[in-house]
């Protein structure tokens, strides 16, 4: 393989339906991304031993071994636990979708969808979880992010973020006592070009804190009814 195709960002196609997975690896191959492919969950967590993806599109009905188990032991492994995830699904309800962010996916894509759309959550994740090239770092309170080091701690203590939690912590860092909504949160994030459900944040929102908060920490993020959320240790509630 040559240096430039070592560059172009890997993605994981875990899909059961030959025909989605031909559609998919030749737009992506379209647009400039390698990909690698497997047709059910076990074929899935090999492959991910042997290769290192910059992304998975991960299927919720997969034989064998569902998306949602799957997703779960990329979380628990220290090697993928950051690694991005896309769970598409023809689960529309949103209760499922909640479960399968709960689960660990960064982003969730109710079948049928189109394929721009889909892309465009590719690249918009993709741009989120690379290392930002800003350098220093930053502080509220015990909680420090070293941009350089892509690494956050509180009160000494490593914090391990996902990719998201990460992105939505430095946009709160950047902003501490504002008081932001879920729709500024999405444009700020997520990009006002992807639409996400709101009550996507509150998910968000939720690992976020479980990840800063240790035993005796107080909550560092405040709720603000009908408001939003701020980082503000003065008046942070659960």
């Amino acid at each position: 393989m040559d240096r430039e195709t070592a560059a172009k960002p890997l993605v994981m196609i875990v899909e059961d339906e030959p025909s989605l997975v031909t559609m998919l690896r030749y737009n992506m191959e379209k647009e400039g991304f390698r990909v690698c492919e497997a047709m059910d969950g076990e074929e899935a967590l090999t492959l991910l031993a042997e290769r290192n993806p910059d992304l998975v599109v991960l299927d919720w009905m997969l034989p064998i071994m569902s998306g949602i188990e799957v997703c779960r032991q990329i979380r628990r492994k220290p090697r993928t636990r950051d690694l991005p995830v896309i769970m598409l699904t023809a689960r529309g309800e949103e209760g499922d979708k909640v479960r399968g962010l709960n689960t660990g996916a960064d982003d969730y894509l109710t079948k049928p969808f189109s394929l721009p759309e889909l892309m465009a959550r590719v690249r918009a994740l993709l741009r989120r979880v690379r290392p930002s090239q800003n350098k220093g770092v930053l502080e509220y309170e015990t909680i420090a992010m070293d941009l350089a080091a892509h690494r956050v701690t509180r009160g000494g203590r490593h914090v391990h973020l996902g990719p998201t939690e990460f992105r939505l912590l430095q946009f709160l860092l950047q902003h501490p006592g504002c008081v932001f909504s879920r729709e500024e949160l999405l444009n700020a994030v997520w990009g006002p070009d992807i639409y996400v459900e709101p009550r996507t944040v509150d998910v968000h929102i939720r690992r976020l804190r479980k990840a800063l908060n240790g035993e005796e920490d107080a909550d560092i993020i405040r709720t603000v009814r009908a408001a939003g959320y701020a980082l503000d240790v003065e008046e942070a509630v659960a």
